[in-house]
């Protein structure tokens, strides 16, 4: 006899728990959305208007398409498996990425075309085409990538991966909000204090009060309370009730953007394969909580994703976010999924998403990168092998080089008749500005090959750690990475012009010579010997 067949449950779609997982993941994607406003607007003087009424919609449209669909593969996983608690996948815009082509790609751009001699409107748009492009080679990237995410997996290993990951979350999530904490030491320092208390140390608030909502709700308050006094530090502007209305209609207009963005593929295609990466793991993690996604359903989506965003006008890469099991604890099924996309989608199209960038300042939000950044850092040391540990620091210091020549070349900073003057400066072979930006340029890949490489010696396999050493001589020879232009463009290295041109000889040449050391020393009997207990603990 067959077993009778089970009753089939219906799903609970929509609890309480989804009130809570609908503010943790909105403003996930509010803070994120902040941070590309501000880093545009007061970083590097780009108009508000493109911001809030070009790059925004089609921002917020990737969000809406991706959480629609996640919401429905829930539903369909739960008719499935006849389990009426299961927990949407969360997606969201990629914060790494985000911030990091805001810093590298977008506000870069925007200084250079108005170099160029354009004016600041003609200099915007133009800028805007080349994140749009951006975004659609991203898009192209991880549909490809989506099938051969697994492989990537198991060729680099976790330090590289992860180690790029956290020395973003160190440089460029965590030290350029805590400059806002610290810009408004009162007001945002209380947001912390909550988000830490509630998210890091894991302490409920009475009534089980979302944490995150809480910092926002009491940082603003004490802002708008205090900042009229003159209390709250930092300059107050009150706020302004204008709404950013912008419809993101599919457009060819990245193709005018096509060509320069090629420029920047060093950048963009680390960000691509690193959320892929993350992909897969957020769904391994969906899995052993008990919630069984396909893999490639999820990579396919947050692709498509990303595609439609960026032809319509959006700069910012949807992702998967990290924490799956998280939402699923605190009881969310897939009414905080569909909440959100909604929420993101019309706000991008009718402009209260702008209106909230705007009310809420960024000391508030600043805390939730904080807590973002930390757990990016702490992921990457936990994850990986305790030995790992040293390649996953390793990999931070290209992130620190970036974050330096993004001060420094900023004109605002530093004149740029100045720092021109630096990268050729007299009496040095190789001037020390010069050295920082070839560090800087293309750091996502080079951290992911340092990492790979330090990660594969520690494991005592030397021949392995000359390959991607032979990998960085080929990338450095022809700018991929530590490219001697300021622009992180690639070249043909005899064409640089004075001190530059002896960046891609004397790098490549390095990194060749420590190939060739690895691999005679490949063939010593020391070099096979077991690694000692304090490499093996990651003390030394």
């Amino acid at each position: 006899m067959n077993p009778p067949a089970e009753t089939p449950r219906k799903y609970e779609w929509f609890v309480m728990g989804d009130v809570n997982g609908f503010f943790g993941l909105m403003f996930d994607n509010v803070t994120v959305l902040s941070f590309l406003a501000g880093i545009l607007i007061f970083a590097f003087q780009f108009p508000a208007e493109i911001v809030y009424k070009k790059m925004f919609p089609g921002t917020a449209f990737g969000v809406l398409f991706g959480d629609l669909v996640y919401t429905w593969m829930a539903f369909r996983l739960a008719k499935r498996t006849n389990n009426p608690t299961v927990t949407a996948m969360p997606l969201g815009l990629d914060t790494p990425s985000t911030i990091g082509i805001a810093l590298t790609v977008l506000g870069p751009c925007f200084l250079a075309m108005k170099g160029r001699g354009m004016p600041v409107e003609e200099a915007a748009m133009m800028t805007w085409y080349v994140g749009m492009a951006t975004m659609v080679l991203i898009g192209i990237v991880k549909l490809v990538f989506s099938f051969v995410g697994g492989w990537v997996q198991k060729i680099v290993p976790q330090a590289g991966l992860l180690g790029s990951l956290a020395g973003i979350g160190l440089a460029l999530i965590g030290l350029i909000p805590l400059m806002d904490i610290f810009g408004m030491p009162l007001v945002g320092m209380i947001a912390l204090g909550l988000i830490l208390y509630n998210l890091v140390a894991g302490i409920k608030l009475p009534r089980n009060f979302p944490g995150v909502l809480a910092a926002v709700a009491v940082g603003t308050a004490l802002y708008y309370i205090l900042g009229p006094l003159g209390l709250a530090g930092g300059t107050y502007r009150p706020p302004v009730g204008e709404l950013h209305f912008g419809f993101p209609l599919p457009t060819l207009g990245f193709t005018h953007g096509f060509w320069e963005a090629l420029k920047y593929l060093p950048i963009a295609v680390p960000f691509a394969i690193l959320t892929v990466v993350g992909g897969i793991n957020v769904t391994e993690s969906a899995r052993c909580a008990g919630d069984d996604f396909n893999t490639r359903d999820i990579l396919l989506t947050e692709a498509v994703a990303t595609l439609i965003a960026g032809v319509c006008g959006g700069v910012a890469q949807s992702t998967p976010y990290i924490g799956q099991p998280a939402y699923k604890q605190m009881g969310s099924r897939a009414g905080y999924t569909l909440l959100t996309g909604v929420f993101i989608g019309l706000g991008g199209i009718l402009g209260y998403i702008g209106f909230i960038v705007e009310l809420i300042p960024r000391a508030v939000l600043a805390p939730i990168l904080i807590f973002v950044a930390l757990d990016i850092m702490c992921q990457a040391f936990h994850a990986c092998p305790v030995s790992h540990a040293p390649a996953v620091a390793f990999a931070y210091f290209p992130t620190v080089a970036r974050l330096l020549q993004i001060k420094l070349s900023n004109p605002t900073v530093v004149p740029m008749e100045n720092f021109n003057k630096l990268l050729v400066e007299p009496g040095k072979g190789l001037p020390e500005m010069l050295v920082t930006v070839a560090l800087g340029n293309g750091f996502i890949l080079t951290a992911m090959l340092w990492g790979a490489f330090v990660a594969k010696l520690i494991d005592r396999k030397l021949r392995a750690s000359a390959v991607y050493l032979v990998v960085l001589t080929i990338f450095s020879f022809f700018g991929i990475i530590h490219s001697a232009m300021p622009e992180g463009n690639m070249y043909l290295p005899w064409n640089l012009p004075g001190p530059a041109c002896q960046i891609p000889y004397q790098f490549a040449a390095a990194y060749a010579a420590l190939a060739a050391l690895f691999m005679a020393l490949s063939f010593s009997k020391e070099s096979r010997e077991p690694a000692p207990a304090a490499v093996l603990r990651g003390l030394e």
